[in-house]
């Protein structure tokens, strides 16, 4: 007691006053955090109600977003700020700031595969879309845009239903689909950079609350997109080599043209508010430790406005894993001097305070981290008070799962599934005349296989056989393999169901077991007995058979192309929760086909070739093939770009204004010459203005000549009559969906800016514009276009 008494006595009755009212209000600002986290209210910071907060700067919504979070990260002990570096954000009770969790996914749906979501209370699920390969088949900006609005919107009611801890979702996924066995090149829109980077400009905007034309955003986000895995990231596990030590050996010529424009598109144009540094090195250095990579290129010269963060334990493995790092405290300082905010993981927890006293890690470098990560939970209106009564403050549980949303996912499956083969026009099938239909094969009856990798809980889910069912009662089903990987067929009892109906749907290919995060496949071919179950099936079948396949990457079907008892041939990627439904309206004709590959599809010699070899450009003299459509010179078993409709349509070049182009600007220095005598000038030489001038306006005329509507997407190409140089053999300038009804025509505009869409990287990674012919084209339509520089 007289300890008590004698530690009273020493200050003043004032401030022991002060004293008292401060610990209240923390004991309280305490309480009201458990309690939010406890209750179904979403967490938030700056209660208006909380006298211990409500003066400070930060919570003042009339300052800058800059100027809040420095006044925050100033009000930080060190102990407190290492603790926000890690993506499981502890609460700060006497700033009254909640916990957060940066970790959310949001790929193709709001997912729970991260610690930031929870789909067990109020919400118990999400619309899932179909994984992200199969939507970009549809060639569609503007269903792109929509998905991601969709998505936006339902991760916020599930944050306004109390059950999200945080609103930054780790997506797109925009790396290059450069080799066919890569097990993550499902989660991405395909091989072709500027289709990628479209596909994230869309995403990115419809998320994060943009129009899709962009330019409305502000500082205010509905949710937090993040382009990832920066950069040159597509192997898992290839012969021993793990993407946790790869170094990806990439030339300045293929980062400048193929690895970095889906990035640089991301955050230019699509704004997106974070980047996740990858797990590969890069040259030698690892990706999140990399200062040109992650300042001067992202922060610099494309003036990024977000946090970065690194891949999961992406920091630890610096030391552990690479030995690029010495000590743990190398690793720390060598990630966040290099510009990355936030680590995945616990690294940064672990070892940042040892850093800090060994002088490796000056504070400024964790204040400029925590400025970038405050800012962003400020932009998502995490410190602006009661969320509901705030923007986006109404959005709950009604707006997930709507009618709309569920809709869209329909369509984004009917519109990316692509129609392979059809031989005789075998589809779609008589919705009349077909009274009994066999569904054969693993996939056909396996909701999850539907869903592809970091999906959440759909709404509902149709399988193929529930939606072919719906139009054919007298249907018979058949697994047919034991699973995906098919050490076990069925073979007698499968053809003994098909001798007897009147037609075969097989539903074939992948699954996760075959590809996803960590795991690369070996064979580009069906796995084990699928192939002989096939061909056995459409041998014994009345006519000829329809088959299916669900995958993320390309598969060589070479065997089904060239079978003549198998009519037709669909790939449905990993369709969705309405995946089902939509393969059945496209069997039985109630919608027309017109999706298109977003890869190429290469024969399975192709695993000769090195995973490891990252070079994109073909390599005659040492027999390297070089890789996708734009460079790759070997055979293909469906080309990028491929897809049939049962229509057919017919393309004619309208008007090209300006098929020969002088870009000499009238004050330029005479043109550079190359090794090859061939005259170029470099794009940095050319101003934007004087570009633009010189675009040529390309008209296409479109006409369904077929008896069937439907929605088709036009592809424009450009082509150098010679590729040389490391030219690409031709390259994608456009695209555009157009909806005709049959017989109708279209015209479809293109504005082609040779700065653009003619230039190519040189070797020394510098965009440049050739002299010489070239050719655009659409379908089997070309139209000259002659360049002089």
């Amino acid at each position: 007691m007289a300890s008590s008494s004698s530690s009273s006595s020493f200050f003043p009755p004032k401030m022991k006053l002060q004293q008292l009212l401060l610990s209240a209000a923390v004991f309280f600002s305490l309480l009201s955090l458990i309690a939010a986290e406890s209750s179904s209210q979403p967490p938030y910071a700056c209660d208006s109600s909380n006298s211990l907060t409500n003066t400070l700067p930060f919570c003042r919504t009339s300052l800058s977003i800059n100027l809040r979070a420095r006044d925050l990260v100033s009000r930080l002990t060190l102990d407190e700020k290492i603790l926000q570096l890690v993506n499981t954000a502890p609460a700060i009770p006497r700033l009254g700031i909640p916990a957060y969790e940066w970790w959310s996914e949001a790929l193709h749906g709001v997912a729970h595969v991260g610690y930031g979501i929870r789909l067990n209370g109020t919400i118990s699920a999400a619309t899932s879309f179909p994984q992200v390969i199969l939507t970009a088949a549809s060639f569609d900006a503007n269903l792109w845009y929509q998905i991601g609005q969709a998505i936006g919107t339902e991760a916020r009611a599930v944050y306004n239903a109390g059950q999200a801890k945080g609103m930054t979702f780790w997506a797109p996924n925009i790396n290059i689909f450069r080799d066919p066995r890569w097990g993550r090149g499902q989660e991405t829109p395909g091989e072709d950079p500027m289709m990628s980077g479209k596909y994230s400009v869309a995403y990115v905007r419809g998320i994060q609350g943009d129009s899709i034309e962009g330019g409305a955003l502000g500082n205010q986000l509905k949710a937090s997109a993040c382009c990832k895995h920066f950069t040159a990231y597509d192997l898992e596990r290839w012969e021993g080599m793990t993407r946790y030590v790869f170094d990806a050996k990439v030339t300045p010529q293929d980062m400048a043209d193929t690895y970095q424009p889906p990035f640089e598109s991301c955050v230019v144009q699509g704004k997106a508010s974070g980047i996740m540094c990858a797990y590969n090195r890069l040259n030698g250095v690892p990706t999140c430790a990399d200062h040109h990579l992650l300042t001067v290129t992202a922060r610099n010269q494309w003036k990024f406005n977000g946090y970065i963060v690194s891949d999961c334990d992406a920091v630890s493995i610096i030391h552990d894993a690479q030995g690029y790092a010495k000590i743990p405290e190398d690793a720390v300082a060598a990630v966040l001097a290099a510009g990355m905010d936030i680590n995945c993981g616990t690294y940064l927890k672990n070892h940042t305070k040892s850093a800090v006293e060994m002088k490796k890690v000056p504070i400024s470098d964790i204040d400029r981290a925590l400025s970038n990560l405050f800012a962003i939970r400020m932009r998502l209106g995490l410190f602006d008070g009661n969320p509901t009564k705030l923007p986006y403050g109404q959005i709950g549980p009604n707006d997930v799962c709507s009618k709309k949303h569920q809709k869209l996912a329909l369509q984004a499956a009917r519109e990316g599934i692509v129609l392979l083969k059809n031989d005789a026009k075998l589809l779609p099938l008589s919705k009349w005349n077909t009274h009994s239909l066999a569904v054969i094969g693993h996939n056909a009856d396996a909701p999850i296989a539907l869903r592809g990798n970091y999906a959440g809980i759909p709404c509902k889910t149709v399988t193929p056989l529930q939606g072919l069912n719906s139009y054919v009662k007298n249907t018979v089903y058949h697994k047919g393999c034991n699973w995906a990987n098919c050490t076990e067929a069925s073979v007698y009892q499968a053809v003994e169901v098909a001798k007897s109906v009147d037609y075969v749907v097989l539903v074939m290919g992948l699954d996760q077991t075959q590809e996803r995060e960590d795991f690369d496949r070996s064979e580009l071919v069906l796995p084990g007995k699928q192939e002989e179950l096939i061909a056995e099936v459409a041998k014994a079948a009345k006519r000829p058979v329809i088959l299916v396949i669900l995958s993320g990457g390309p598969v060589d079907i070479s065997s089904a192309k060239y079978n003549a008892k198998i009519g037709s041939i669909l790939w449905a990627g990993y369709p969705g929760q309405a995946g089902g439904t939509a393969l059945a309206e496209i069997i039985f004709g109630d919608h027309n086909p017109g999706g298109r590959l977003p890869v190429t599809w290469y024969p399975r010699d192709f695993i000769k070739v090195p995973m490891t070899d990252m070079r994109m450009r073909a390599d005659p003299s040492s027999g390297y093939p070089g890789r996708t459509y734009r460079f790759y010179n070997g055979p293909k078993v469906y080309e990028f770009g491929y897809g049939l409709s049962y229509s057919d349509h017919r393309y004619e070049f309208t008007s090209v204004t300006g098929s020969k182009l002088n870009l000499r600007p009238p004050t330029a220095s005479q043109a550079a010459m190359n090794s090859d005598s061939v005259r170029y000038r470099l794009v940095s030489e050319l101003d934007g203005k004087f570009c633009e001038s010189n675009a040529v306006n390309v008209t296409v005329g479109v006409r369904n000549q077929g008896g069937m509507g439907g929605k088709h997407s036009v592809l424009l190409f450009v082509k150098p009559t010679k590729p040389e140089n490391g030219s690409p053999v031709k390259q994608l300038v456009g695209f555009k969906r157009v909806e005709m009804n049959a017989g109708d025509r279209s015209e479809v505009e293109f504005l082609v800016n040779p700065c653009k869409h003619v230039s190519k990287a040189n070797e020394e990674g510098l965009m440049v514009i050739e002299e010489g012919s070239h050719s655009l084209v659409v379908g089997d339509v070309e139209h000259p276009l002659d360049i002089f520089v």
